[in-house]
């Protein structure tokens, strides 16, 4: 089955994981990039633009390359462990897509294009209080108005947005890690590598050794079982679907991570993989033959009008490591906010 990404998005991850003749073609943009970016950093480490302490402490839970790396469950796993931990979190979020110009308070039942994907998965499965908006301050600002109980937000992204104070930074990687290691449009990172950054997580379906970085844990994501999109009520484990004549589809920053979830799990699927976001207006299934289509909870989501009997949603759960949950919640306890 075909590959739905845009040929250049498959053209750009292919040649920023070496550092082949486009990439050194385009170090000088990346040279320019770079310089702009440092300068601006530098504006606000120096105190020439001043950050917005928003009360409470923050937790940013970003990336410092371009693409999916594992963030939103992340973000889910740890409102878990702070909500267990004692605190009352609430989640804000720039909302990709979200068609929003001000601070704007994600419901379980907000519509995906309205208020994006991501951050509505996250409300659907925290039920925490969730604040979209271009500008982070001003969402963090309306949802601690909105909810005075709560007493530490965690920022789905935002590693750059700096004028947003925050408590704790967690880098998120996946198995790609720096890629060749250029800045945008060389190669994925937003930031270089060496940015400083309180704890790094590295989502990998492989067996990678950890870089020897401080403070540096494996993130694992779990397959759980396999719910029918139109009765959430049904379940299959997802050995159960081995056998049968299957599709994957995944409208996710990494969709292979998703197909070798399921190969892992005994299912050879038929993959199609589509744009990050990718909206599911129509029906991109209609006239494909198939027992099951197996599809991510972020794709889920987004699903209005129509419908397909065959579709099962596969839930994941982030393991985050006792150790990293209590640096989160020590530096939190002893807030210093940067």
């Amino acid at each position: 089955m075909s590959d739905f990404k845009p040929p250049i998005e498959n053209f750009l991850a292919r040649e920023w994981r070496r550092r082949g003749p486009v990439a050194w073609a385009l170090t000088p943009f990346a040279c320019i990039f770079g310089a702009i970016a440092a300068t601006r950093r530098a504006f606000f480490e120096l105190g020439w633009i001043k950050r917005v302490d928003p009360g409470v402490p923050v937790v940013v839970v970003g990336n410092v390359t371009v693409g999916g790396t594992g963030k939103t469950p992340t973000v889910i796993a740890l409102v878990e462990a702070l909500r267990a931990a004692g605190f009352q979190p609430g989640v804000i979020s720039r909302g990709y897509g979200a068609k929003v110009a001000k601070p704007t308070s994600v419901a379980p039942t907000s519509a995906a294009a309205q208020v994006g994907d991501e951050p509505l998965l996250i409300a659907r499965r925290t039920h925490a209080p969730v604040f979209v908006c271009p500008d982070r301050v001003a969402a963090a600002k309306a949802l601690l108005a909105a909810h005075p109980n709560v007493d530490v937000l965690v920022s789905d992204d935002g590693l750059q947005h700096y004028r947003l104070a925050r408590t704790f930074e967690l880098v998120v990687f996946d198995d790609r890690l720096g890629g060749n290691g250029f800045l945008l449009p060389a190669g994925p990172l937003r930031e270089p590598m060496s940015r400083r950054r309180d704890a790094t997580l590295v989502n990998s379906p492989y067996d990678r050794t950890l870089p020897p970085w401080p403070d540096t844990f494996a993130l694992e994501l779990e397959s759980g079982d396999a719910w029918l999109l139109d009765d959430p009520s049904v379940r299959r484990p997802l050995a159960q679907f081995a056998g049968e004549k299957v599709v994957a589809a995944a409208g996710i920053g990494s969709p292979e991570r998703f197909f070798a979830t399921l190969r892992a799990a005994g299912i050879a699927p038929a993959t199609r993989a589509f744009p990050d976001h990718y909206s599911y207006r129509e029906n991109p299934f209609a006239g494909v033959e198939a027992d099951a289509i197996l599809i991510t909870e972020k794709d889920a989501v987004k699903f209005g009008a129509w419908r397909d009997a065959r579709i099962w949603v596969v839930p994941v759960q982030a393991v985050l490591r006792p150790r990293l949950i209590a640096l989160v919640v020590e530096k939190l306890r002893g807030r210093t906010s940067a």
